[in-house]
């Protein structure tokens, strides 16, 4: 697990990975919680894209039309009392882009290469001063592959449904079934595409979350962290 890249003020970057509802976004903020890092959600920078595209009235099929209408879009995540913010155009889409509309198309305009380079340059600039906690589905792999802890997160499809079904619960007409199944489709797509597919880096500790809480999971993380830092002192 041990890498050569140099670290900041004796920080370093982690990489959380996984399928879609292994509770990435909850354990990477607590991570960052219990370091004082700073927690990048990438995957709400995806939603935030997919919510305004879907707004405007644009198809993960209109290519030309989704990289031309993202140019100048302004997405930012701020910390806020009751977690991140994510603001479109200066606008709090926070739970708009947690939306099943939303959650059912995102990984179809995610597929679109132009808009991931975009998107993954924005992520990369962010962690350029180290001390980052990044989740999403190719942060390993793709967006910091020199994260010097990388964690693939996993839990069973029904597990993951359970968890999100509890999440989205107060929306009229969701059901645990249809949720289950957006997730098994999205697992799908995620996996097949061909721009930075869903998989487990090589160099990743491998988690399967089903049977622990979100607090032990989190203190794993935190304890993989610790042990980078102990075992690469002299590089920090």
């Amino acid at each position: 697990m041990a890498r050569t890249t140099s670290s900041h003020n004796g920080k370093i970057n982690i990489a959380i990975d996984g399928p879609a509802g292994a509770g990435k976004s909850t354990i990477a903020r607590m991570v960052a919680s219990m370091l004082s890092y700073v927690y990048v959600d990438t995957g709400a920078m995806y939603r935030a894209a997919t919510w305004y595209l879907q707004n405007l009235g644009i198809g993960p099929e209109e290519v030309d039309k989704v990289l031309h209408s993202v140019q100048n879009l302004g997405i930012e995540l701020m910390p806020g009392e009751d977690g991140q913010k994510v603001l479109v155009d200066g606008q709090d889409v926070t739970a708009e882009i947690r939306s099943l509309t939303v959650s059912s198309q995102v990984s179809r305009y995610a597929q679109i290469e132009g808009l991931r380079n975009w998107l993954v340059s924005l992520q990369r600039q962010m962690a350029l001063r180290k001390g980052v906690v990044m989740d999403g589905r190719d942060i390993g792999t793709t967006v910091l592959p020199d994260a010097e802890v990388k964690v693939f997160m996993t839990a069973t499809v029904e597990e993951r449904a359970r968890r999100r079904f509890k999440e989205m619960q107060d929306q009229q007409g969701i059901t645990l079934e249809m949720i289950a199944r957006d997730i098994a489709e999205r697992d799908r797509l995620d996996q097949e595409r061909e721009v930075s597919p869903l998989r487990q880096a090589e160099d990743a500790i491998l988690l399967d979350t089903t049977h622990l809480t979100p607090r032990e999971v989190a203190e794993r993380i935190v304890s993989f962290s610790q042990s980078y830092g102990r075992e690469n002192r002299n590089d920090l």
